[in-house]
């Protein structure tokens, strides 16, 4: 008889079932905008929750749908299936523009990240105005990484995981090819970087001529 407390008492810090936790992370999944780390689920679930293995039954249950779950960097979200997505451009482009100069940065960054600016301008074979990077910047597309061991200790940028986000990867080793950049509208079609017909002037590259859109989701 004095047995029977205790045991109530230890089933309130028992975790719901997987099920439930299942359903918990969809919801949390669903209502935030933002991805969302394994940390932040546990900080919202109940005591004893395994966000983690729940985040692998919820993944698979979605697999073949409109949306799926993905995991971008470290951390998950809710997303319209890549093969979908052209479904929702009517309802959610947003003209943006990118001088070429931004976008020849961007791809350099993406594809040999981390990576400083002497190391663009070496590739591009022309100056990288501040304007530049700082739009970048701006839109949350890079970040400044760890500084290099090099002379002078020059800073480095990265992607971020709002790029990641963008393009619906897990990591930068999954980055698209040249086809699905241009298919964003990241990409023009022009000679990559590193192969530009001569040098040209920071300035020149600034101007509206060759501008692209980006298409946010």
């Amino acid at each position: 008889m004095t047995e029977a407390p205790e045991e109530k008492e230890e089933s309130l810090f028992e975790a719901p079932p997987m099920a439930e936790q299942e359903r918990m992370c969809e919801a949390i999944l669903f209502a935030t905008a933002e991805p969302i780390t394994i940390r932040e689920l546990a900080a919202r679930m109940p005591h004893g929750c395994d966000p983690a293995e729940a985040l692998v039954y919820l993944r698979k249950r979605y697999e073949g749908r409109g949306v799926q779950v993905m995991k971008i960097g470290d951390a998950w979200a809710i997303r319209t299936a890549a093969d979908l997505g052209f479904l929702m451009q009517k309802e959610t482009v947003e003209t943006r523009k990118l001088s070429r100069a931004a976008i020849e940065t961007l791809a350099i960054i993406a594809y040999h990240q981390p990576v400083t600016r002497a190391e663009i301008e070496e590739i591009r074979g022309v100056s990288v105005s501040r304007g530049t990077v700082d739009q970048l910047l701006e839109l949350e597309w890079i970040r400044f990484g760890r500084r290099k061991m090099t002379p002078g200790r020059p800073v480095t940028f990265v992607v971020t995981q709002t790029f990641l986000d963008h393009f619906g990867l897990e990591n930068a080793r999954d980055l698209p090819g040249l086809k699905e950049l241009r298919a964003a509208g990241l990409l023009e079609n022009r000679p990559p970087p590193g192969t530009l017909p001569g040098p040209e002037s920071e300035d020149d590259e600034e101007s509206t001529e060759g501008q692209s859109e980006l298409f946010e989701d």
